[in-house]
């Protein structure tokens, strides 16, 4: 791996804490299928957009400290190889619960020390759910 030159400013006042939220671009007027399938399928829960952007439209959904976004976008192109990973807890029980529910599952065992697959949301976004093996 390539080591990044040095900027002159080693002795950085700043420090990444954590990863806040994922967007996700949908078509507009998209809403109700991203509640659908982000809250209905996947269980996670609705979270109150700001009074200032609820005017652009989508949606915000939060599982444990995973948040994601869902903004509007057009043109709207999907998102095909760039994506989230989600880590799961018993992903085989959300694998079935995928399929039971029409979602399409692609399985994909490249990934050392892990299972994993991918979904795509209702508007082609593509989605990696896994889960780390624990010795």
């Amino acid at each position: 791996m390539k080591k990044a030159e040095p900027t002159g400013d080693e002795g950085m006042s700043f420090v990444f804490k954590a990863l806040d939220h994922v967007q996700l671009a949908a078509p507009k007027g998209s809403e109700e299928e991203a509640r659908a399938f982000f809250g209905g399928i996947l269980g996670f829960e609705e979270v109150e957009k700001p009074e200032a952007l609820r005017k652009r439209g989508g949606v915000w959904f939060k599982s444990g400290s995973c948040q994601i976004h869902i903004g509007v976008e057009e043109p709207f192109v999907p998102a095909k190889k760039a994506h989230p990973a989600f880590e799961v807890g018993n992903l085989e029980a959300l694998k079935s619960h995928c399929r039971d529910h029409g979602v399409e599952v692609t399985e994909d065992n490249n990934l050392p020390g892990a299972d994993r697959f991918y979904v795509a949301d209702p508007f082609g976004n593509r989605i990696e759910l896994l889960e780390w093996h624990r010795k």
